[in-house]
């Protein structure tokens, strides 16, 4: 009978959603403090308000706690916005001013190695590109891949590798 008269005490001066169970933990602890500190008392009518000021003090000391902790003024992460995973503008001016550059580089290669690294982007093999390009060795689409890659390379600059 006294711990639900404090639970409905302690529940009518909390708010929010968790009311209910903190209501719960204020009683439990104020029935703990009147055990250990107030055994002498037996009757309802002498608990009974001394109980409500232990819960009021227990209820203060609730709300400064979480004053200080600035759990009051918290935002729910499900109310926060998610970060976008988009490229940020400069981000996007220097992947299109590299696209550029090796458009231009590739422009200025030769044909069989325009060939070569438009059917390596269709995600061919060697030996499917050895069959649609006619070659005989694979070793010489090998070589002619590497010549490719270097000349490539060497249009673009040294410093292509380091962005």
């Amino acid at each position: 009978m006294l711990r639900e008269r404090i639970v409905r005490f302690a529940a009518s001066r909390l708010s929010g959603g968790v009311a209910d169970g903190a209501a719960d933990d204020i009683a439990q602890e104020v029935l703990l403090v009147l055990h250990e500190k107030y055994p002498a008392l037996d009757r309802v009518e002498d608990l009974l308000p001394l109980s409500i000021e232990i819960a009021r003090f227990k209820i203060l000391a609730a709300r400064r706690k979480t004053i200080r902790r600035g759990e009051n003024t918290q935002v729910s992460v499900d109310d926060l916005p998610l970060a976008g995973g988009d490229p940020g503008p400069l981000e996007q001016a220097v992947r299109r001013q590299r696209l550029e550059q090796l458009e231009g580089a590739l422009k200025d290669l030769g044909d069989r190695c325009r060939e070569i690294f438009r059917l390596k982007l269709q995600g061919l093999s060697f030996i499917d590109i050895q069959k649609q390009l006619n070659v005989g060795s694979i070793n010489t689409l090998y070589t002619w891949d590497f010549r490719c890659r270097k000349e490539l390379r060497e249009r673009l600059g040294q410093d292509w590798d380091r962005k």
